[in-house]
C-alpha cells in the first residue's frame, strides 16, 4: 500500500492533521532505503507533547548527524486517527518517509510518564509488532526504552527488549555499533549489548517473589549479566551534542519555543525529588556555549521565545551573564525569555526588569508545601522571604501573575499546612496592591505527593484517597475566603494514584498493564479518555492490590527498582 496517497485521502477526516504530516521546518529527511541503520523515536502520545520532549529532539538531531543511519519519529495517533489505520488495514507509520514501523531496525519509546504505559502497547499493536518481547526476532525491530520511568523499570519488563538506564547520548550510539556489526540471532545480540553500561535487558533476569507475593529479587539467568545496572552519565555538557536546527510545528504544542539545557543535575537535595537521582552529578554548559546555542536556535527557527532549560534554572551561576550577552539583540528582536524552575534569589528582580521589556509570562515558584516545618521535612530549602522580595519587584516591573508549585498529601502534614499554602497565596496576591489598586491573579498548582523510587521517601505510603479527597475539600473550602484573583488547580487524584501503583511496581504489574490495554485502556493522561473502573476492574481480574504498592515498605523489604543504580 502507498501510504502517502492513503493519507492524503484521509488527512481531512481527522483532528489537526498536520500531526501526520512529517514536514515540519528543520526535519530530517533521508533516502530510508539507503541507511544501514533505521532508528525509529517515538514519544508514547500525542503530538503536542511528543514534540515539547527535549529528549527526543536531542536524539533525532544526533541520530541524523550519522553517516548511514536515519531517525523518524512516531507518535501515538489521536482516536480518530487510529480508527481510520484499523479500518483501512494500514501498519503505523513514521512521519518523515511514511516507512511502517515494522521495516525499522529500532524502536526507541520515551518513557516520562507511568500513564503512558498502554500507550507503548498501542504503538506496537498499530504498527503489527507483537507487544511481548518473548514474541519477537530480529525481523521486528528491537524495542528500547529510555527516559525518567525507567528508573524502575518492572512494570514494562514483559514489552522492552533493552531499557536504557540514564542519559542516552552516548550509549545509544554504543548500542547502534554493536548492532551494526552483529549476525547474531536476538538472544546472542541481546547478550553482546547487555555488556554496554546502562543497558538492562530483563529477559536475563528472573523474577523471584515471597510466599506472600512480595516482591524478594531478581537473579541474573547468566554469569556474565550484572547482578546491577549503573546508569549512563554524559560527563561534559560543553562536549555533548544539542540540537540547534529547532523544529518548528505548524500547530501549537505543550512547549512551543526554542529551549537551551543550561545544566543537568541540581544543588538541591529535596527529598521528595526523583529527577535529582535520575540526571545526578550536576553538569554546567558554559555561559559562552549557552549565549552559541541560542542564538544558533533561534536563527534557525525564527522563534519569538527562547527558554533556560534546567532542574532548577535560578542555581545556574552564570544565569545573568547569559541575559546580559543576549539581551540587547533579543529585545531589539522581540524575543521573550522564560525561566522555568526558578527559586526565588535576589537577582531574580533585576532579572523581571529585563524579562517584563519584550513580553511578560507568568512567573513560575516551587515552594511545594505550605510550613517552614514541612519544606524542612522535605529538604525544600526555599526561602519565604526572597519569594516575596522576588514577587515584589517582579509586580514592580510589571508582572501580573505568579504560579506557585504545591504537594498535598506530604508524609507529616496537619491542616495548619493546608493553611500555610493558602497564606502564602494570599500575601503573594496582596503584595501587588503596593504597585496598583488590584491584587495580582496567583495561580496554584496543586499535586498528590507521589512516594517515587531512588528518593528519601521511596518506602513511605502514599496518602489515602480518603485522606486526599478531604484535603482538597479543606482547600477548596478556605478559599473561598481569599481573594477571586487566587485560583486553585488540583492533578487528577485517581491518576496520581496509577501513578504511583506503577512507580514503585514489579514485574507482575504487566499482566495489568497488557489486560487494560486489551479492555480499551489508552491515553490515560488526558482525562476525557481515562478509565479508572476499567483499571479497578483489571486489577481484580489479575488479583493485585494496589494498596500493596501504596502502602509503606518495611526496611527489611526488597524493592523492585534495587537491581538499578542511579
Amino acid at each position: 500500500m502507498d501510504i502517502e496517497k492513503w493519507l492524503e485521502g484521509v488527512l481531512l477526516e481527522v483532528r489537526k492533521p498536520a500531526r501526520y504530516l512529517g514536514n515540519e521546518w528543520n526535519v530530517v529527511k533521508k533516502d530510508f532505503s539507503k541507511q544501514e541503520v533505521r532508528f525509529a523515536f517515538c514519544f508514547p502520545d500525542l503530538y503536542e507533547l511528543g514534540m515539547s520532549n527535549l529528549g527526543l529532539r536531542i536524539i533525532y538531531g544526533l541520530l541524523n548527524e550519522q553517516e548511514g543511519i536515519v531517525c523518524e519519529r512516531v507518535f501515538l495517533p489521536d482516536v480518530d486517527m487510529q480508527a481510520l489505520l484499523k479500518k483501512d488495514n494500514v501498519p503505523l507509520f513514521s512521519l518523515e518517509s511514511k516507512a511502517p514501523l515494522a521495516e525499522f531496525d529500532f524502536l526507541g519509546f520515551s518513557l516520562s510518564y507511568e500513564l503512558g504505559y498502554t500507550n507503548v502497547l498501542a504503538v506496537m499493536d498499530l504498527a503489527g509488532i507483537p507487544l511481548l518481547a518473548k514474541d519477537r526476532d530480529l525481523s521486528y525491530p528491537l524495542v528500547i526504552a529510555g527516559g525518567s520511568c525507567v528508573s524502575n523499570p518492572e512494570p514494562m519488563a514483559d514489552f522492552i527488549d533493552l531499557f536504557l538506564i540514564g542519559e542516552a547520548e552516548e550509549a545509544l550510539l554504543e548500542i547502534i555499533a554493536v548492532y551494526k556489526k552483529s549476525s547474531l540471532n536476538k538472544e546472542a545480540l541481546l547478550r553482546e549489548l547487555a555488556k554496554i553500561e546502562g543497558v538492562y535487558v530483563p529477559s536475563f533476569y528472573a523474577a523471584q517473589y515471597n510466599s506472600d507475593g512480595s516482591f524478594q529479587g531478581l537473579l541474573p539467568k547468566y554469569p556474565d549479566i550484572p547482578v546491577k545496572i549503573n546508569k549512563r552519565v554524559v560527563r561534559d555538557l560543553n562536549q555533548a551534542y544539542y540540537p540547534v536546527k529547532w523544529m518548528v510545528p505548524y500547530i501549537p504544542v505543550v512547549h512551543d519555543r526554542a529551549a537551551v539545557e543550561l545544566m543537568r543535575g541540581c544543588p538541591h537535595h529535596c527529598g521528595f525529588c526523583q529527577a535529582k537521582s535520575v540526571y545526578s552529578s550536576l553538569r554546567l554548559r558554559s555561559p559562552e556555549k549557552v549565549v552559541q546555542l541560542s542564538r544558533e536556535a533561534l536563527s534557525s527557527s525564527g522563534y519569538e521565545e527562547l527558554s533556560f532549560l534546567s532542574l532548577s534554572t535560578s542555581e545556574y551561576p552564570y544565569l545573568n551573564k547569559v541575559i546580559a550577552s543576549l539581551g540587547r539583540e533579543l529585545e531589539q528582536k522581540g524575543v521573550s525569555v522564560s525561566l522555568p524552575s526558578l527559586r526565588p534569589k535576589s537577582y531574580l528582580g533585576e532579572l523581571s526588569e529585563y524579562l517584563a521589556r519584550v513580553r511578560k509570562t507568568t512567573l513560575t515558584f516551587a515552594p511545594e508545601a505550605g510550613s517552614e516545618r514541612m519544606r524542612q521535612a522535605i529538604n525544600k530549602n526555599f526561602s519565604m522571604e526572597e519569594l516575596f522580595t522576588a514577587v515584589s519587584q517582579a509586580y514592580k516591573n510589571g508582572w501580573q501573575a505568579i504560579k506557585l508549585y504545591f504537594m498535598i498529601g506530604l508524609p507529616g502534614e496537619e491542616e495548619s499546612d493546608l493553611d500555610g499554602i493558602l497564606e502564602i497565596a494570599q500575601k503573594v496576591s496582596s503584595l501587588k496592591k503596593e504597585f496598583s489598586r488590584y491584587p495580582a491573579q496567583v495561580r496554584l498548582s496543586l499535586s498528590f505527593f507521589v512516594p517515587k523510587p531512588h528518593t528519601s521517601f521511596e518506602r513511605e505510603a502514599m496518602d489515602s484517597a480518603e485522606s486526599l479527597r478531604g484535603k482538597i475539600a479543606y482547600l477548596k473550602d478556605k478559599s473561598r475566603g481569599l481573594s477571586r484573583k487566587i485560583r486553585l488547580d488540583f492533578h487528577n487524584l485517581k491518576t496520581s494514584i496509577l501513578e504511583a501503583v506503577f512507580s514503585r511496581g514489579s514485574r507482575r504489574l504487566g499482566e495489568a498493564v497488557l489486560k487494560a490495554y486489551r479492555s480499551g485502556c489508552i491515553l490515560d493522561g488526558w482525562s476525557e479518555h481515562f478509565k479508572p473502573d476499567i483499571w479497578g476492574e483489571v486489577f481484580k481480574e489479575c488479583s493485585i492490590s494496589p494498596d500493596d504498592y501504596l502502602s509503606k515498605k518495611r526496611a527489611e523489604e526488597c524493592l523492585p527498582w534495587r537491581h538499578i543504580v542511579l
